[in-house]
């Protein structure tokens, strides 16, 4: 190799030495480029949907034997959800969608799809998949319904079912395709494939200029980018669904998450977070908040958060739609962890994925019984999921079982995902 072509290689790689350092250790975002959506008092979205309300709940009392308007009111209570955070919505628009299916004898497709994704949305996917099954049945839409049973098997880790509906609906120029197409990429461990199919949705949305489509693209390119370790392409497109939306609490979230991960300015993420907070009431908010406040050492205020979560979940409404975080709070604090194993096969029965498995090998594991956990883990985990926190709990089984082989290639992987796992992780993964 001639001394010419050397320097050549020499340089390139100092360049993507360059790039990398950018991509990884870089500021990337700017409080001048999201201050102005933190300040938002308006929230346009959110008194459209008020008035919404009021007008189908008038229409209602005025006409009772007008049944679509109950599918109305059930569609404003599921925009108020969405834009709240407030699970009375989620549950109001249920009780509408239970009526309306009442009325029709569980024989309208539309109103079988409407509650079924309100079941999604509470985590009750076997409900949901036996409307869909019962949609499909009736054939109305017939590939709306197929979609959305792509979607529960997914969730229900029927995973040669899914695939097949997937198969059923193949469009590469239709945009629910091609993000079911990247979701099912991103469960198969190809996240560039995922990232490639995204893209592809996010140009359909973009050409079809639907405000809802775009905004939803942009979130979850965000996402991605940011699992590809490119958090300026994951902090643009967070910035461009707040340009769409300045109330959009999940992409201020998003930004907290640049913030604190990758740019370790917990002070900051939680500043963002407390005003996303104010307005947006989802539990999970406190938990995250407690998280960077540990990370702070402000254990005063992390157990703040923590009671404010606690105290949320007093609510029955929230069902199952938390017993992942309950069970990992359960395990973190060491205390009732014979309720976290409930709350884990409980988990297993409703959806038994890799990650519900976990769930279940992660309680037995710090309740003591290793040898539950590790067989879990081999039966129903490992080289079935891809995600950085499960993988985690099998590095720690797999180091108390005195698994090192198999350790080492996990422990590689974990140590690439710090910016998923956060920045309290980095000193528990070097200890594996």
């Amino acid at each position: 190799m001639n001394s010419k072509h050397l320097y050549l290689i020499v340089t390139l790689a100092l360049l993507l030495c360059t790039n990398c350092a950018k991509t990884s250790e870089g500021k990337v975002t700017d409080t001048n480029d999201y201050n102005t959506y933190l300040a938002i008092t308006k929230n346009l979205t959110l008194d459209r949907a008020k008035q919404d309300e009021l007008f189908w709940s008038q229409k209602l009392e005025q006409t009772p034997n007008q049944f679509p308007y109950l599918g109305k009111l059930a569609s404003t209570y599921a925009e108020l959800f969405s834009t709240t955070g407030d699970v009375a919505y989620l549950k109001k628009a249920e009780n509408k969608l239970l009526e309306v299916n009442k009325i029709t004898a569980y024989e309208n497709p539309s109103y079988l799809r409407g509650l079924a994704y309100n079941y999604i949305s509470q985590h009750q996917f076997k409900e949901a998949l036996k409307l869909l099954i019962k949609a499909e049945l009736l054939g109305e839409n017939l590939q709306t319904t197929q979609k959305m049973l792509f979607d529960v098997y997914l969730e229900l880790g029927n995973y040669e079912q899914a695939q097949s509906y997937l198969k059923r609906f193949e469009n590469l120029n239709d945009f629910d395709y091609l993000i079911r197409l990247s979701k099912w990429s991103d469960h198969k461990g190809n996240l560039d494939a995922a990232i490639k199919y995204m893209e592809k949705a996010m140009e359909i949305a973009e050409s079809s200029n639907l405000k809802y489509l775009k905004q939803w693209s942009y979130t979850n390119i965000a996402d991605f980018y940011g699992h590809a370790g490119e958090i300026d392409k994951s902090y643009q497109y967070f910035l461009k669904a707040l340009e769409l939306d300045p109330n959009n609490a999940y992409a201020k979230k998003g930004i907290a998450w640049i913030v604190y991960s990758h740019e370790k300015n917990p002070a900051e993420a939680l500043r963002i977070l407390n005003y996303v907070s104010q307005s947006y009431k989802a539990p999970d908010y406190y938990l995250l908040k407690a998280e960077i406040a540990d990370y702070m050492g402000r254990g005063v205020m992390s157990e703040a958060e923590l009671e404010l979560y606690k105290t949320a979940m007093k609510d029955e409404a929230y069902g199952d739609m938390y017993n992942k975080y309950n069970v990992l709070l359960h395990v973190d604090e060491k205390i009732n962890l014979e309720q976290a194993i409930a709350i884990a096969q409980i988990e297993v029965d409703n959806r038994p994925t890799p990650q519900s498995y976990d769930l279940l090998a992660w309680s037995y594991f710090n309740n003591g019984n290793l040898g539950a956990a590790l067989d879990i883990v081999e039966k129903h985990i490992i080289g079935k999921t891809f995600e950085p926190e499960t993988l985690y709990h099998v590095a720690q089984i797999y180091k108390a079982a005195g698994k090192r082989k198999e350790l080492e290639p996990l422990k590689e992987e974990l140590l690439a995902s710090i910016y998923e796992l956060g920045p309290t992780m980095t000193s528990k993964i070097m200890k594996l």
